[in-house]
């Protein structure tokens, strides 16, 4: 029978995406585990695992074909023993016999943006249950398969990667019996309506309002492409839906710089170079992530039926690339060494602009860090980007004058500015989050113990 190969979902929020490059031609061979085609989404280009062997009998949807729905058959495998040249492409809508999976081991941005500047993108669903009637389950291509393996049904399966994904330890655990669980039934007659969708958010001038504006000729109109939507998109829903709160501190930069310094004369070489060269904005996550773990109440985020406190601090770093921002998770960053952090930072930059980082890389996370400092911004406030219920904005570090015992001194100093979702973390709150990250930026050596 033949294999239907599908638009993949790279994200439980990902609707649509662009087929860039088909790597498997008409009548070519294709083994299990085979890449056969790049997918590109507003945050990432992502890879298409196959999941059976045969022959790729057709490409129904060609190369360069942007916007292409998810769980469309994008191309069919010939079976063992069919006659590739006999299978004709499916009609549209045609139900799936298989799937092939992406790559990625986990989930789809969550990004965050300074209220000023391009913006992070989407976010998924804090959670994905098993779903019922027909959908395809949210896993891994390696956890897919393992399960086809050993004769198990993904969709009784509960899952524990980010976002609900079903990852392989939770099939090996399905395996052992524990972590099994059967998909919800259908809701009994006479159950009460779902509830209702929230109003719609309020919208802006139409686009011929705004061009009526200026002179014909007078402008290029550039369309958005989908990583812009998607900023625009959550930017705007975050806005309007979270009541946002600010705070700001100064902190003295001095001993961080000095420290810094230190660190990096000391760094051992490694194939002649230095094993690691931390920048401020290295420790600024590490503090931040400290900080949470002193102030816990803070290491939040929000849903209207509890509040959600997080045994990590996982820490989104706002990294700017053509045509805005995406936001890498350092995760757990309290428990990691300086240059752990830094490395890490450098390697996600590199992989970001080339948009090959993987979901589960820039997805979730429990605050984000914006650094506009090295533009010579001296403060702003950034948006949150939910779940989160924090965000700091880092300005430049510059030379001013303070008042020390009494006297004037020049110090070098950094503006921070807090947001917070005042449903979750209210002003005390961030205050307080904010005095213990100034604590571990102007005595820095309590980062390294």
């Amino acid at each position: 029978m033949p294999t239907n190969i599908l638009m993949p979902a790279l994200s439980p929020t990902m609707e649509k995406g662009n087929l860039a490059k088909w790597l498997k031609k008409e009548g070519d061979t294709i083994k299990s585990g085979d890449i056969i085609a790049e997918i590109e989404t507003d945050k990432a280009t992502m890879e298409v695992e196959a999941v059976d062997e045969g022959i790729l009998a057709r490409i129904v949807v060609p190369e360069g074909t942007a916007d292409v729905p998810v769980n469309e058959i994008i191309g069919v495998i010939a079976g063992e023993g069919e006659d590739a040249k006999s299978i004709s492409a499916p009609a549209a809508g045609a139900a799936p016999a298989k799937t092939e999976a992406p790559k990625a081991e986990a989930p789809a941005p969550a990004a965050a943006a300074p209220a000023a500047a391009p913006a992070p993108a989407a976010t998924a669903p804090a959670a994905v249950p098993a779903p019922a009637g027909g959908e395809r389950p949210f896993a891994s291509p390696l956890a897919r398969r393992l399960a086809k393996e050993a004769g198990l049904d993904l969709a009784a399966i509960q899952g524990s990667g980010p976002h609900g994904r079903i990852v392989e330890k939770d099939v090996e655990a399905a395996k052992k019996g524990g972590a099994a669980k059967a998909a919800p039934a259908a809701a009994p007659a006479g159950a009460p309506a779902a509830k209702p969708a929230a109003a719609p958010l309020a919208a802006g001038p139409s686009d011929e309002a705004v061009k009526k504006l200026f002179e014909p000729g007078s402008y290029e109109e550039i369309p958005h492409d989908g990583m812009r939507k998607t900023i625009a998109r959550r930017l705007t829903e975050a806005k309007q839906t979270i009541p946002h709160f600010y705070v700001t501190v100064d902190c003295e930069l001095d001993a961080l710089l000095k420290l810094r310094a230190e660190l990096n004369a000391a760094a051992p070489e490694k194939d002649g170079k230095p094993a690691y060269k931390l920048s401020v904005n290295d420790m600024v996550i590490k503090a931040l992530a400290l900080a949470l773990r002193a102030v816990p109440d803070a290491n939040v985020s929000w849903t209207e039926g509890a509040m959600l406190k997080h045994k990590h601090a996982d820490v989104g770093v706002a990294v700017s690339i053509p045509g805005g921002l995406i936001t890498p998770i350092v995760r757990d960053a309290c428990q990691k060494t300086l240059s752990q952090i830094s490395n890490e930072m450098k390697d996600y930059a590199a992989r970001a602009k080339a948009r090959k980082l993987k979901p589960e890389e820039y997805q979730g996370g429990t605050t984000a860090v914006s650094n506009l400092g090295m533009f010579g911004v001296k403060d702003f406030a950034a948006v949150i980007n939910p779940p989160h219920a924090t965000i700091l904005a880092v300005g430049a570090g510059e030379q001013r004058v303070v008042v020390k015992n009494g006297q004037p001194a020049v110090a070098t100093v950094m503006s921070v500015t807090l947001s917070t979702d005042h449903r979750a973390v209210d002003g005390a709150l961030g205050a307080e989050l904010l005095q213990a990250f100034k604590g571990y930026i102007e005595k820095p050596m309590a980062m390294l113990v």
